[in-house]
């Protein structure tokens, strides 16, 4: 991007919906958050080897910084709005995991016969929902299965097993909810791609919850990022063509 960063030029070249700004986010802040949401983009899209399309899901993704919080949540995503939030002075690191929420959302109707408006693809497959018949449908799916069960299919994976436990120590149901595991299994395959950015991504390695198991490890991890690099690409590759076209 020649010039200065701004959010005005980050709209403009990834074609998002729009971006808004906290009523208390001051310029100095947003311009620093202009920076670091441009190189964490250019960084999403490096590792995806994807079109800026790809990045705000053809136009239909909107961002806010420092708006529309709530408390003690870092960052969120809501799907009735197709809104990606980050909070003001917590949300660093964050980008990746709810990107993949906003992905996960934006292709369940696309991948699957009766998903509706508010349905996320991860939790239709782990329901066995029908899938629309097409290779990129099927490679997402290999990425599903790769997360949630066992290299042989037969059982859940050491990461659901994980998740199970933690939920059932704090009794909530949230990390072995299929949208979290693969939100958080993205944030692996990013954070292993090496990006510049620490807004974009930080924590799957050595974080207390990736102590936990709370992320991929070891060969399931391997295999994650195997798959994830065979959907993306595919896909990317599929794009910049349809882009060479117009």
């Amino acid at each position: 991007m020649n010039g200065s960063v701004n959010f005005v030029a980050i709209r403009r070249q990834f074609n998002f919906r729009g971006i808004e700004m906290g009523r208390w986010v001051t310029p100095a802040e947003r311009d620093r958050a202009a920076v670091n949401f441009y190189q964490a983009l250019c960084d999403l899209m490096s590792a995806l080897q994807g079109p800026e399309p790809l990045i705000s899901l053809r136009g239909t993704l909107g961002l806010q910084y420092g708006k529309g919080g709530r408390p003690g949540v870092a960052a969120h995503y809501v799907p009735a709005t197709r809104q990606l939030s980050l909070a003001k002075n917590a949300g660093a690191g964050s980008l990746a995991h709810e990107w993949f929420h906003a992905f996960d959302h934006y292709i369940g109707e696309k991948m699957f016969v009766t998903a509706g408006n508010m349905d996320f693809a991860s939790s239709h497959w782990l329901e066995n929902h029908v899938i629309h018949p097409h290779r990129l449908n099927t490679l997402l799916a290999d990425c599903f299965r790769a997360i949630m069960l066992s290299e042989n299919g037969s059982e859940p994976s050491e990461l659901f097993r994980c998740s199970q436990l933690m939920d059932e120590k704090l009794k909530v149901l949230y990390y072995a909810k299929p949208e979290e595991m693969c939100a958080r299994a993205f944030e692996a395959f990013i954070e292993d791609a090496q990006p510049k950015s620490a807004f974009l991504v930080k924590g799957s390695r050595y974080s207390d919850e990736a102590k936990l198991g709370l992320y991929p490890k070891a060969e399931q991890r391997q295999r994650i990022n195997h798959t994830f690099q065979d959907y993306f690409f595919t896909l990317g590759r599929a794009l910049h063509h349809e882009l060479g076209a117009t």
